[in-house]
């Protein structure tokens, strides 16, 4: 059988797929119209973020059996298609889960200490050290929306830093780490927000204006979840407002993001996407994408 990675993985999951006996294809540099082309050679693919399996290519994937998806979520996957043409598609929902909570908490103290800014100030020649007067995230209340792998994993930590941890998901009715309760309460009593959940019909713009408007004054928001769950024209009139004083952001409704109104302000950090970008969590997610794509082969 004939595997496509289209995007990279650790060489050591590539290495699981040979070692099986598959002929594996990389091409982590693939466009959409090639992958149009010759995707009905292949009876699995293997992608991460950028490449996007919609209607088209699985129109032509006459031999498609299985996608994995080397990460959590499956936004970039016409999973209705796939469903009706029986093609399954796998994930690795807790490979990268440490990796996306160790940004959103680098994040926070990023937020907390001014470190971008007074990175970029002193390494220019200045010494401004009155202006980067920052702030402890100790004592702070954190509102976790989404609590599952990733979020649970950033409450272990918030607690240890001493923060009291506030959770909400529609989908979890107890937590050992974050006291759960409705959003109301958390929007209006968090210090700083972290959203961890995914992009859904449910949860597009699922913070827009009216969430802004119940968030404490001077709130900090840090989103490394998905773009579009955050209304990026209500952000940007709640920090015009100052109702929201600081934000980090990893993901954008259009990635990579241009024209965004956001970058107006040295108060908002922003990175491309790199939750899920450290070794670690890269070299499980390979592994595990190539053992769930070579298990569900070999059961055929």
């Amino acid at each position: 059988m004939k595997i496509l990675i289209s995007d990279p993985i650790a060489p050591e999951g590539v290495e699981v797929l040979k070692a099986a006996g598959f002929d594996v294809v990389e091409k982590p540099d693939i466009g959409h119209e090639d992958l149009v082309k010759e995707i009905g050679e292949y009876d699995a693919i293997i992608v991460r973020s950028r490449t996007k399996v919609r209607s088209d290519v699985l129109a032509n994937a006459q031999k498609l059996k299985v996608i994995g998806r080397a990460g959590i979520g499956l936004d970039n996957i016409d999973l209705d298609v796939a469903r009706e043409k029986g093609i399954k598609v796998l994930n690795t929902p807790g490979a990268t889960s440490v990796s996306v909570a160790e940004l959103a908490l680098g994040f926070m103290f990023a937020l907390a200490r001014h470190i971008p800014q007074a990175s970029a100030s002193t390494t220019s020649g200045r010494w401004e050290k009155k202006k980067f007067k920052g702030n402890e995230l100790f004592g702070k209340t954190l509102g976790i929306i989404g609590v599952g792998r990733i979020g649970t994993e950033v409450a272990k930590r918030a607690k240890a830093l001493g923060m009291k941890v506030l959770g909400y998901d529609p989908y979890v009715q107890s937590s050992e780490y974050a006291e759960m309760v409705d959003l109301d309460r958390l929007l209006s009593e968090a210090d700083i927000i972290t959203l961890h959940l995914p992009k859904t019909d449910e949860t597009a713009h699922m913070i827009g204006k009216a969430e802004f408007g119940k968030m404490k004054d001077g709130v900090w928001l840090v989103n490394c979840a998905r773009g579009g769950i955050v209304d990026e024209d209500a952000l940007y009139e709640a920090l015009k407002s100052g109702k929201v004083d600081r934000a980090a952001i990893d993901v954008f409704e259009k990635e990579p993001p241009e024209g965004t109104r956001l970058f107006e302000f040295e108060r908002v950090i922003a990175t491309p996407h790199i939750g899920a970008q450290a070794a670690e969590g890269q070299k499980r997610a390979g592994i595990e994408i190539a053992e769930k794509v070579r298990d569900a082969l070999k059961g055929l």
